[in-house]
């Protein structure tokens, strides 16, 4: 009696029940997002590149240097012993703090499109808040740990209590800066992990309600927000259409104009001044327009390939603090690309958040690439992982 061979669907099935499967699709998945950014930042800055320095690659080849450093972060952390991250776990939220005190130092802010999240040291730049999203979820983890081990009359109210304390005081120094984005994105990471932790859902939606509530009264109290979000609802108005709308405008002009196969690589209309943040916080315009929907799919494919990865490899592992680490990685890259391709779109506002791995960024880029090699990092140090790469490496 003859065996049938495998279908190519069992095949994809098998594949991805195999305990490094998520390691690969990480790694393939950074790959071509890290190798398509690098495109499409040569090509979304060169115009604005050639105005600053005189030069159509300037931009680009100080990407290729954060590259360069990200890459190498990824690689040390990714092989780093377990200890020495519960060693950084009992630093990370000082670390986190002090991270965040400095754009509030005089002489070191630095104020970028209304937010003074940034500091400088002469032409070096730096966005603080990047890292201490990282140090946030360390801590966290090691939190969410401790409240499952030495807890036992455990309720939703001190669950919660045991992140939001460290939280709070964070988000509140990112606030100082007027970093709206930034907040939303942390609350992403922690809700993320008090999700993963076990946290009931219908805990969820007061907290949401909450976050909500907060994000209207920030929005209220600051015009330029509220611009933002008037320029939701119709960005071409001619009341916000030269102001908060002339940004959202010419993105959604950008991916109309793309088709479905793209104007060409390098062949963007909007980046030639109607995108000033083209290479930057609107790359996903300029993919559109240049690669098309195609292209715009192809991306959004590698962000789920990424982030299934993650929560994959957070789900493997028996160790809680990794787990609830991995997951807040997860919730970080999730929530930051959901930001940025809406409020491309038009279905979100302009809060100021990059494109992960393809945006333009040296504080951004190197704090992704740090935060896939901690996971990356458990990944190695599962025994069921670290054999199934073993007997590849055999073959």
């Amino acid at each position: 009696m003859s065996i049938k061979p495998p279908t190519r669907r069992q095949r994809y099935s098998n594949y991805l029940q195999r305990p490094d499967a998520p390691y690969y699709m990480i790694i393939g998945a950074l790959t071509f997002l890290s190798g398509l950014g690098l495109v499409m930042v040569l090509s979304a800055s060169s115009v604005v590149s050639l105005q600053q320095s005189g030069s159509t690659y300037a931009i680009f080849f100080k990407q290729l240097m954060f590259f360069g450093i990200a890459i190498f972060a990824l690689l040390i952390v990714s092989h780093w012993k377990s200890h020495i991250w519960e060693q950084l776990t009992r630093y990370s939220f000082g670390l986190s703090f002090l991270a965040l005190c400095l754009p509030l130092v005089p002489g070191l802010k630095l104020t970028v499109n209304g937010n003074t999240n940034w500091i400088h040291f002469g032409s070096f730049t730096m966005q603080p808040s990047e890292f201490a999203k990282l140090g946030l979820i360390l801590w966290c983890a090691g939190q969410l740990r401790k409240y499952d081990e030495t807890v036992q009359n455990r309720s939703a109210m001190r669950h919660v209590a045991f992140v939001l304390s460290g939280t709070l005081p964070l988000i509140v120094l990112i606030l100082k800066g007027g970093d709206l984005g930034t907040t939303v994105i942390v609350l992403g990471i922690v809700s993320t992990m008090l999700f993963v932790s076990g946290l009931p859902i219908r805990h969820f939606l007061v907290m949401g309600a909450l976050a909500v509530a907060g994000v209207v009264g920030m929005v209220s109290i600051a015009p330029y927000r509220l611009h933002r979000f008037t320029a939701v609802l119709n960005p071409f108005a001619p009341s916000v259409y030269k102001l908060a709308g002339w940004q959202p405008a010419h993105s959604v002009m950008g991916l109309a104009s793309g088709g479905l196969f793209g104007v060409g690589l390098g062949a963007s209309r909007q980046k030639w001044g109607n995108l000033s943040e083209a290479h930057t916080d609107f790359i996903f315009a300029v993919i559109g327009e240049e690669l098309g929907l195609l292209g715009t799919l192809a991306v959004l494919i590698l962000y789920a390939a990424l982030i299934y990865g993650i929560f994959r490899t957070a789900m493997q592992t028996r160790d809680l603090f990794s787990r609830y680490a991995c997951a807040g990685v997860g919730g970080w890259l999730m929530m930051q690309v959901i930001i940025n391709i809406g409020s491309v779109v038009g279905v979100l506002p302009v809060v100021g958040v990059t494109l992960p791995f393809i945006s333009y960024g040296g504080s951004s880029l190197i704090a992704n690439f740090l935060a896939v090699g901690y996971v990356l990092n458990v990944a190695r140090r599962d025994p069921r992982v670290r054999g199934a790469i073993n007997s590849h490496k055999r073959v």
